[in-house]
């Protein structure tokens, strides 16, 4: 035993070991400086801009002012921020609520298996594959309140022509509708493939001990299934807080900010006014990111609260 000791004790052996940390660390450094490059001076840029006052006039001349927390204050007492966190947090939450019930329905449809499973699969897709603003563009044609498919269809029904687009008491609806569309086709590929997962063992003995579709589901499906629709819900969410494009492309906005959320706030304080604020825009920015980061760290501890359990 005491040679033991002292045979890993000596110096040879520790330097033996050297090799491996250095192997390690080449494996490692791609994903480091990855990192670095990509999010870690990026975000550091973000809190840099937010804690100065950035002009065009500052970008060219490397002089902005440097103005503490400011920038977070005039954005926290302005009249716009509380309609913005409202319309985030409704167009968020209605948004991966949706996406997940309808993705979730629609994996189960699937997983039973049935001739032209895969070429539907396939065709729910195309959601998913098409560029944004052509998505976009499309649901903006088609809610358009003169000539629009979807007001043509509600006539045939009886039903008055809606304004979705042009009125404050829509326009949030209607994007909220079309990102549950873009979003649907990501949540039915991740929970069909956990699905791929549950053994068909389990539905065989509960149908064995008489459980009927809806029992099958709820005791056996929907537990197991319960980390991929985690992360899911998580990855749903944090998409969901930073889109930008399908609401300004649809409606900027508006009218009269109905369907402003802060990542629409925040690009048109910055591209949006041909007068860029910077700074404002980095602030709400961060807002979003600590969002996202109080989420992620909510999915973390309750993994942890399940691992432990």
């Amino acid at each position: 035993m005491a040679s033991t000791v002292g045979a890993l004790a000596r110096p040879g052996h520790r330097a033996a070991r050297r090799p491996v940390r250095w192997t390690a660390l080449a494996f490692l450094a791609p994903l480091l400086v990855y990192l670095l490059l990509f999010y870690a001076y990026p975000l550091y840029r973000n809190i840099e801009l937010s804690l100065h006052d950035y002009t065009p006039r500052a970008f060219i001349q490397g002089n902005p002012e440097f103005t503490g927390l400011d920038n977070y204050a005039a954005i926290l007492s302005d009249d716009a921020f509380l309609r913005a966190l409202g319309n985030t947090a409704l167009f968020t939450l209605v948004s991966i609520a949706a996406q997940y019930a309808v993705g979730l329905a629609l994996a189960v449809f699937f997983h039973r298996g049935f001739r032209l499973s895969a070429v539907l699969r396939a065709m729910f897709l195309v959601p998913w594959l098409l560029p944004l603003i052509v998505s976009a563009s499309t649901w903006s044609w088609m809610l358009n309140s003169d000539n629009g498919i979807v007001n043509a269809a509600l006539q045939a029904f009886g039903i008055g022509q809606i304004n979705w687009l042009t009125s404050p008491d829509t326009s949030l609806l209607a994007v909220t509708i079309a990102n549950i569309w873009l979003g649907v086709p990501f949540n039915l590929v991740i929970l069909y493939a956990g699905l791929q997962n549950i053994p068909a063992d389990l539905y065989e003995a509960a149908g064995l001990d008489g459980a009927n579709a809806w029992q099958r589901f709820w005791r056996i499906t929907f537990p197991l299934l319960r980390p991929v629709s985690a992360i899911t819900l998580l990855l749903g969410l944090i998409y969901t807080l930073k889109v930008v494009d399908i609401i300004w492309i649809m409606t900027r906005g508006g009218p009269a900010d109905a369907s402003t959320t802060l990542a629409i706030w925040s690009y048109r304080e910055a591209f949006g006014t041909g007068q860029p604020d910077f700074s404002p825009a980095a602030a709400v920015g961060n807002l979003l990111i600590l969002i996202a980061f109080a989420a992620g760290l909510i999915h973390v501890r309750l993994q942890r609260g399940e691992e432990r359990a």
